[in-house]
């Protein structure tokens, strides 16, 4: 059985209730697989769906660093789906990009804060579907503080996941 990490369990419910408002009882765990877990709740009656993964290795010459993950969320009701959302951990560099590789595939990000979004709706399409074909995503940023980092994520049971998210939210 799948367990949680520790990270997540607290760094969960908090992104959901700033995210629109559910609470941690109201999610419901989709099939997962791998390294990806997925999830579903309601917000204003409209499905949410989402899936989460955290880095299997974490590169980097820092001596603290928050939770660290990947998520890509589907909200239908507005019309928006496939949004890759990069959570480092740190703040970012003021007006840096974190590059994404995916196999051979390169994606640049646009920073705010501790987070890392694609510049673009279609970007995030050609994203998700690199991350379907992938073995593993590397992801590299700067801090605030200068500090160079690497993440490496494994795409072991993305697309397992990602089917999961589609179809809770009729795609």
């Amino acid at each position: 059985m799948w367990v949680l990490p520790r990270s997540l369990r607290l760094t969960l419910p908090l992104i959901l209730l700033v995210a629109g408002g559910a609470q941690a009882q109201d999610i419901k765990r989709l099939e997962g697989a791998g390294d990806w877990r997925a999830y579903a709740f309601q917000e204003k009656g409209n499905p949410v769906c989402y899936m989460v993964s955290e880095p299997k290795k974490d590169e980097g010459n820092y001596s603290r660093r928050g939770d660290i993950y990947l998520m890509v969320t589907h909200r239908p009701a507005e019309k928006s789906t496939d949004v890759v959302n990069v959570v480092a951990g740190y703040d970012y560099r003021t007006d840096s990009e974190v590059e994404v590789k995916v196999d051979s595939d390169v994606f640049d990000l646009f920073t705010h804060k501790d987070t890392a979004w694609a510049p673009t709706e279609d970007e995030d399409r050609r994203l998700v579907q690199a991350m379907i074909k992938g073995k593993t995503m590397v992801i590299r940023g700067t801090s605030s503080r200068g500090t160079d980092t690497k993440d490496t994520y494994s795409l072991i049971g993305f697309t397992r996941a990602y089917n999961s998210i589609n179809k809770a939210c009729g795609r």
